[in-house]
């Protein structure tokens, strides 16, 4: 089912990036009839332990002032959010860690889409330290939306088209009926992708003549592109059994990933959707998954759907 209306939880922390999250998340929470909170997490204040020397007079005054800047900052923020055309149905400060409290926060509040804006670092700086917009889409029990901006450095959400993209999982199914929902409510048009990967040209372990070689590869593209054109023709009657349709399902061979990106920049769509299969903490850490790579080198926002547990 569609995820809209639902509420809609936006994490800032005042940078660029989140001022583009926040104006997709306004767009959203209006288009959609959606309710929209607002968290701020500070991570710099520690509650001091009793009788220890941070528990001195001078750190509790520190304390108290740290505790307000954050609290103004929040409170800016919300003021730039309702002149931008927006209604903040609630404004939470929060203390810790900004990935978990983010995720925490959206469960109590049972929110049904967090926003987060992507602060765009390079890839081995990524590799090596990740990012909170990682990990809450990796983490959260619930869809995701990844927001930065197109090369114009603004978010470009509200664009006549949107990618879908699918691999037949049931994360994929319910990525779809989201996508359509958007497309409906948003006036958008909706494109659909399945990226057939790469067949080695040959089986480890024993020695084929290259004619033989040749034969079983035709064989086997030819099985890979019929099952890729049926999981595009699911895609396609899932899409319409919600009421909307694809303007184009698009094949594509080569890394999902790689081509999803390729793709979405080519048509210049305004978010691309897609599902998560939600792997386990250990499997995710050592393969990475489509989804955690594309919300990293997509040149617009990401919508992560999974089914919220």
């Amino acid at each position: 089912m569609n995820i809209f209306p639902t509420k809609i939880l936006l994490a800032t922390d005042a940078s660029k990036h989140a001022g583009l999250a926040a104006k997709a998340a306004i767009e959203l929470a209006n288009t959609t009839g959606s309710e929209l909170h607002l968290v701020y997490v500070t991570h710099l204040l520690t509650e001091a332990s009793e009788g220890s020397y941070m528990a001195s007079q001078l750190y509790q005054e520190m304390y108290e002032e740290a505790k307000q800047e954050a609290q103004t900052l929040l409170d800016e923020q919300v003021r730039m959010i309702e002149e931008a055309g927006g209604r903040v149905a609630g404004a939470h400060l929060r203390i810790g860690r900004p990935d978990e409290e983010v995720i925490r926060l959206g469960e109590e509040l049972r929110a049904g889409l967090v926003v987060v804006g992507s602060r765009g670092l390079s890839p081995i700086r990524r590799a090596l330290m990740g990012s909170v917009s990682d990990s809450v889409a990796r983490h959260a029990h619930g869809p995701v939306l990844v927001v930065r901006g197109g090369e114009s450095g603004q978010a470009v959400l509200l664009s006549k088209k949107l990618l879908l993209a699918t691999d037949g999982s049931e994360d994929a199914i319910l990525a779809a009926r989201n996508a359509t929902g958007l497309a409906q409510q948003m006036g958008s048009e909706l494109h659909a992708v399945y990226v057939r990967p790469r067949i080695a040209p040959h089986r480890p372990g024993y020695y084929v003549g290259p004619e033989v070689v040749e034969q079983a590869g035709r064989k086997e593209r030819e099985e890979l592109e019929r099952e890729a054109q049926r999981l595009l023709d699911l895609q396609a009657e899932e899409v319409r059994g919600a009421g909307g349709n694809v303007a184009r399902a698009h094949l594509r061979v080569g890394t999902p990933d790689e081509e999803i990106v390729k793709l979405a920049k080519e048509l210049g769509v305004g978010l691309i959707v897609m599902g998560s299969r939600g792997q386990g903490g250990v499997r995710r850490a050592l393969l990475g998954s489509v989804s955690d790579s594309v919300v990293r080198h997509a040149h617009c926002p990401v919508l992560v759907v999974r089914d919220q547990q």
